[in-house]
């Protein structure tokens, strides 16, 4: 569509990336800790979702952006629920460079122990299979991924939770905590539309 077009062409989500998302996450973290994000830990991870076998997009662009502002990235997964290769690469060599870190867990409980922001949100396996109901039925075995109170109290004490929403509501997350104090995910939804109107902006000059 880019080549053929005489207009610039805004990915508004693909297989692949998310670039407004991860826009729009990047300034809600930055409102609330401010714009020196290192040493700051963001636990980008899989969550159980009945829904449907979602994309890759939003945890690979995740782990690429953060990766560049020096923030201690953790993607936390099921080993069958890997990301890209060259995009997990691309995130370990941004780390390096801004002086961040980047890990891969698999154990849920861990990414949360003394996070600042939390990010669980469900993604198929599309790595190990490309058939939907085989992923879904892999999916199943990790019903107990999910973003409950016990698990928000794992991480600091004002850490954030954040959604790309819409999320699977006592499925991905428990009610309490997509709708309690320290979730953002409101706040998030509205600076797309900052982020975005930013970018055109770009476009124009």
């Amino acid at each position: 569509m880019a080549a053929a077009s005489r207009v610039p062409v805004l990915n508004m989500q693909c297989e692949v990336y998310h670039p407004f998302q991860a826009l729009a996450d990047l300034m809600t973290i930055m409102e609330k800790f401010g714009r020196d994000l290192r040493n700051k830990t963001i636990n980008v991870s899989y969550a159980y979702a009945s829904s449907y076998q979602k994309p890759l997009s939003v945890p690979q662009s995740l782990i690429l952006l953060m990766t560049r502002f020096g923030m201690n990235v953790r993607l936390t997964h099921p080993e069958e629920f890997s990301l890209m290769p060259d995009i997990v690469q691309q995130a370990q060599d941004n780390a390096k460079q801004s002086k961040g870190s980047f890990e891969i867990l698999h154990d849920f409980d861990a990414g949360f122990k003394g996070a600042d922001v939390l990010y669980p949100k469900s993604w198929g396996c599309w790595m190990t299979t490309e058939d939907k109901n085989e992923s879904s039925l892999i999916g199943k075995k990790y019903t107990n991924w999910i973003t409950d109170e016990r698990r928000m109290a794992l991480a600091n004490d004002d850490a954030i939770y954040m959604h790309c929403l819409p999320a699977d509501r006592n499925i991905e997350v428990t009610d309490s905590v997509i709708d309690g104090p320290q979730s953002v995910v409101y706040d998030e939804a509205e600076n797309r539309l900052h982020v975005q109107k930013a970018a055109m902006l770009l476009t124009m000059r």
